[in-house]
């Protein structure tokens, strides 16, 4: 069976990725909730949080507290929202923590998110910004 990050995280599956090491892979979600909304896996299938290995716990959050601070550099961000579904809601089975860059006032209320798209080129341009706010 196929799995969407898998593949990302094998470059089978064009993205725009923002991080990438051998244990970790951070791309911009396809549907963000607010754009430069990415998404932070481990490379290794690992479907849940709970599945997650010891070991890949710091480089894992290590690279979404990279993330979080990045957003509000490179994205001029006032903050951020970061969030893991573990089952119920999960689209993907793979462990995914999103990180949304957040403004006041930005209208995300409760658990009913609007998603966007991102316009021809735009996502790469926010993906560029991000790479170089991770540095």
């Amino acid at each position: 069976m196929s799995c969407v990050i898998c593949d990302i995280a094998a470059g089978t599956v064009p993205t725009e990725c923002v991080w990438r090491d051998d244990q970790v892979v951070a791309f911009l979600d396809h549907r963000p909730l607010f754009k430069g909304h990415v998404l932070v896996s481990p490379v290794d299938h690992i479907e849940t949080l709970p599945d997650l290995p010891a070991e890949l716990l710091a480089p894992v959050f290590g690279v979404v507290q990279r993330v979080a601070a990045a957003v509000v550099a490179g994205l001029g961000a006032g903050g951020s929202f970061t969030a893991v579904n573990t089952v119920v809601s999960q689209s993907v089975p793979h462990l995914h923590v999103h990180v949304v860059p957040r403004t006041k006032g930005d209208g995300l209320r409760g658990f009913f998110w609007p998603r966007t798209r991102y316009a021809d080129g735009e996502a790469a341009e926010y993906a560029a910004r991000l790479r170089a706010a991770l540095g």
